[in-house]
């Protein structure tokens, strides 16, 4: 069964280096690789971008950009610079997405309409960054247990509404099975990023129980939780996805174990729970 559309994120093999994850993609017979910018920053941009073009690799995505909720004018300014410096970083890479976690409540705000709002600011300031560019900003809602500190976006239709006013080269959606699979519109929104051309990425894990003791821990290799990835994979492909599938794990126990046996059991586990269902 084929692996052609199997992309590897760095995060998934944690303690490797981006030439060891670029070495075990190739190894294993995968095609993409996505990128996490400490990986690229500890292998320098410029010999990281050579480094996977020479391996006749590519990337599909690179993560992440965003924390754009800062109401203060440094945070403002900061979010700003490093949010343009990704795009630029994205481009080099030949990353066709660079994807957003748009930040969580700065301290002592409860504010959760004004937080998302300035996230509409700062995007829209993006924008002629990213056409610019020809590096689309690919949104990621969270789940709602992330909302206080990392993601005010926690549904797809939240962030379909927020790219709605931007050109479509520019702004996309990221479907994170993790992250989407409790939504009851879930599929609704998936179809409906389908039609507005918005889908950007499709990232797969799981959903493991208990929830570990660090809550971004939680995610595992399909099949170790209760995601339903026939019926995801079914109405992302039914959407019209046609790009790369990525896996990307945190887990520590997936992180404790050999990179190598890692990628083997990703592997069959896209092979046998979301090949199937990509049409």
């Amino acid at each position: 069964m084929s692996l052609e559309r199997l992309s590897l994120n760095s995060a998934t093999t944690k303690r490797w280096n981006l030439a060891e994850v670029v070495e075990g993609a190739v190894k294993a017979g995968l095609p993409a690789v996505g990128l996490w910018r400490d990986v690229v920053a500890d292998a320098g941009l410029e010999n990281a971008a050579r480094t996977v073009r020479e391996a006749g690799l590519r990337v599909s995505t690179l993560c992440r950009g965003g924390f754009l909720t800062a109401a203060d004018d440094a945070g403002i300014a900061a979010a700003r610079e490093d949010n343009r410096r990704a795009v630029e970083e994205a481009a080099t890479l030949g990353a066709p997405a660079l994807v957003m976690v748009v930040g969580g409540l700065p301290a002592g705000d409860r504010d959760l309409a004004g937080a998302r709002e300035r996230v509409a600011e700062r995007i829209a300031e993006l924008v002629p960054v990213a056409l610019e560019h020809g590096v689309r900003l690919a949104l990621e809602p969270l789940h709602p247990m992330y909302v206080a500190d990392r993601a005010v976006l926690s549904t797809l239709g939240q962030a379909l509404d927020l790219a709605a006013p931007h050109p479509v080269e520019a702004v996309g959606v990221v479907v994170d099975t993790f992250h989407v699979f409790w939504d009851p519109q879930v599929h609704e929104q998936i179809a409906r990023a389908g039609r507005e051309g918005r889908t950007a990425s499709y990232q797969v894990c799981d959903f493991n129980l208990p929830i570990a003791a660090d809550a971004l821990l939680s995610r595992g290799l399909m099949g170790d939780g209760v995601v339903d990835f026939a019926a995801l994979t079914r109405s992302v492909a039914a959407a019209g996805w046609t790009g790369d599938v990525e896996v990307e794990i945190f887990n520590q126990d997936v992180w404790d174990t050999d990179g190598h046996e890692v990628l083997a059991a990703v592997a069959e586990r896209y092979q046998r729970l979301v090949l199937p269902h990509l049409g």
